[in-house]
């Protein structure tokens, strides 16, 4: 993405993505149209609610549901799935301040101009974000 002269990115880091949308909603009711919402993660992203569902029943694989990596069904590749099982925070068992640096998750990113950064912030603050 290139920026037009005067354009700014803000990035926030929020700890739950309960929080992050709220702030991403409060952004778009208040015209704010350039806003997404992405989940950091140290493997591959890809949120598929058909595979990786626990609420609806349709958990094919424990790593899908605690590590939020991509290709996880149980139809690819088993021998990636076991090394990501083996991953502290799958099991809890090591856990302690492990995972995504900072531990905050979730990342919203805004492009807005120059004069209306401080607004900006000033939202994500509220929801609770490391900006």
């Amino acid at each position: 993405m290139q920026f037009s002269p005067g354009e700014r990115s803000i990035l926030a880091y929020f700890p739950s993505s309960t929080k992050a949308r709220r702030a991403v909603e409060e952004l778009k009711s208040a015209g704010y149209d350039t806003v997404s919402l992405d989940r950091v993660s140290r493997f591959g992203v890809e949120d598929d609610a058909e595979i990786n569902y626990a609420v609806a029943g349709r958990a094919e694989t424990i790593t899908g549901l605690t590590l939020f990596s991509a290709g996880t069904g149980s139809l690819s590749n088993s021998e990636s799935r076991v090394l990501k099982a083996a991953d502290p925070s799958v099991s809890g068992y090591g856990a302690v301040d492990y995972g995504t640096a900072g531990g905050q998750a979730f990342l919203v990113t805004v492009v807005t101009s120059e004069d209306k950064v401080q607004g900006v912030v000033e939202i994500l603050q509220k929801h609770g974000a490391q900006v």
